[in-house]
């Protein structure tokens, strides 16, 4: 690829350094020049952003920047003058429909040569990615990663009105950026990052190399964005982070995420949630936490991945099926009512028959209220993706179909202890499918559907059960 002067090109070699160097976090690395702060004034923005929380969080984090630049949001790319697509790497599906659609959105610049295309978030944080984009994809005129979302200002700026192609992706362990502006997607639910990054290295995932290392907020910073959440009328927030049963151990806290989830919970917002939890680090003391506080919701996403402790050592976990085992057991008597989910792959490369059976073993152990499913897919750069990939698809996909009637008959049966029973809803709103049914969730995370008779989004109402389906309930409130 023709590189230019001034491009940051992502490196996946530079992105997997870990060092003992102290995280700094930055509370004034945030500013707009002057030239810059209006450039935006009667534009309007696209933003589509894949995959996980971490990405919903960042697109919030994105929009509040542009519109802080003059921007105003559209919803619609042809009514855009600068379209952003924020990125997901975790699977190679999620990048062929990225690809997919800045290919279809190509037909744009014809009506409006001035339009800016732009990529970030983890696909920008692969090489191959970026090569691909820079020869087959000449429209895309900015490309940054997930380490510099802060200067999006300047890269802008550059792009739209000094037109150039922009570049600048980072490959480091990155810092803590506090002084970012935010523009919240919902009114009653919110995000809260407690830290970024992850060290685990699970042999398949390319997330510690586009997200650099663990690195912790302080908690003092986490808990007031909470308390002006609160005072802002938000009813939910969800602690957010790649593991964040790793809080604070880079910050050396003392009690790390159990020692956080308390404080927060002593707040006394109405709910609490996070994710993801890893189960290798999953505390006994966290579990107390959870059991103790009525506001800190009983379900927990817990990602096996598989069944087999052979495959589980392959893949980098660090715990074997009867580790797992124990853990939820513990979880299960000591949080009362407590729903899971979880994360499962098939067809890792040498999966056998057998290994198969044992995670088909460990759904009918834990008996899931939720799964997600996929088929392995390899990631270039991980350690997984140099290994022979030697199960063919017509197998993965029939063991993935035998894993979906599992997990979908247990999903069914974990609802039908629901029938009858009256639950506490939070109000998300009217249903997309019919705008005289409301819908929202429930403590233990099941959708529910519901005729209003009275209050407003973001209440909590109670609903009686009426009837059950697989991945949602019924009701009527009370």
């Amino acid at each position: 690829m023709n590189k230019l002067p001034g491009w940051a090109l992502p490196n996946l070699k530079e992105a997997q350094i870990r060092t003992r160097q102290e995280v700094s976090i930055e509370k004034n690395l945030f500013a707009v020049p002057a030239e810059m702060r209006q450039m935006g004034n009667g534009k309007h923005y696209y933003l589509r952003t894949y995959g996980c929380q971490a990405n919903e969080r960042d697109g919030e984090t994105i929009a509040g920047i542009l519109e802080k630049i003059g921007f105003t949001q559209c919803f619609t790319p042809e009514e855009a003058d600068f379209i952003l697509l924020n990125t997901c790497a975790v699977r190679k599906n999620a990048e062929d429909k990225v690809l997919g659609e800045l290919g279809a959105l190509k037909r744009l610049k014809k009506t409006n040569p001035d339009l800016v295309f732009g990529m970030c978030g983890c696909m920008a944080q692969e090489e191959e990615i970026v090569r691909i984009l820079l020869e087959k994809y000449p429209h895309v005129d900015l490309i940054f990663g997930t380490h510099n979302i802060h200067r999006l200002p300047v890269l802008l700026y550059q792009a739209m009105m000094d037109k150039e192609k922009t570049v600048e992706v980072f490959s480091k362990e990155g810092e803590v950026i506090e002084n970012l502006p935010v523009k919240r997607f919902g009114q009653h639910k919110a995000w809260v990052n407690i830290m970024y990054g992850c060290d685990k290295f699970c042999t398949y995932c390319i997330v510690p190399y586009t997200r650099g290392k663990e690195r912790s907020r302080a908690m003092d910073d986490i808990l007031n964005e909470i308390r002006d959440l609160q005072k802002e009328g938000f009813q939910e927030v969800t602690l957010l982070g790649q593991n964040v049963n790793s809080y604070g151990k880079d910050l050396h806290l003392e009690g790390g995420f159990a020692k956080l989830l308390e404080e927060t919970a002593k707040l006394g917002i109405a709910r609490i949630r996070f994710t993801t939890s890893h189960p290798w680090d999953f505390s006994d003391d966290m579990i107390d936490v959870i059991a103790r506080y009525e506001n800190i919701m009983p379900f927990i996403h817990l990602p096996v991945q598989s069944g087999d402790s052979d495959m589980l050592k392959i893949m980098g976990r660090r715990y074997t099926i009867e580790q797992y085992k124990e853990l939820f057991d513990k979880i299960t008597a000591k949080v009362k009512g407590c729903a899971f989910s979880t994360d499962i792959i098939v067809g890792f490369p040498n999966e056998t028959e057998e290994q198969f059976q044992h995670t088909l073993d460990i759904v009918d152990y834990c008996k899931f209220d939720n799964a997600f499913t996929f088929i392995y897919s390899p990631r270039e750069g991980t350690p997984a993706a140099a290994m022979e990939d030697n199960v063919p698809m017509h197998v993965k996909q029939e063991r993935l179909a035998r894993l979906n009637e599992r997990v979908n008959a247990y999903a069914h049966e974990r609802n039908e202890a629901y029938m009858g029973k009256t639950v506490r809803v939070l109000i998300d709103g009217p249903s997309k499918k019919n705008k005289d049914v409301y819908c929202g969730y429930t403590e233990t995370n099941k959708l529910v559907n519901f005729s209003l008779k009275q209050g407003d989004v973001g209440d909590i109402v109670n609903v009686r059960i009426t009837d059950i389906k697989t991945w949602s309930l019924n009701g009527e409130q009370v």
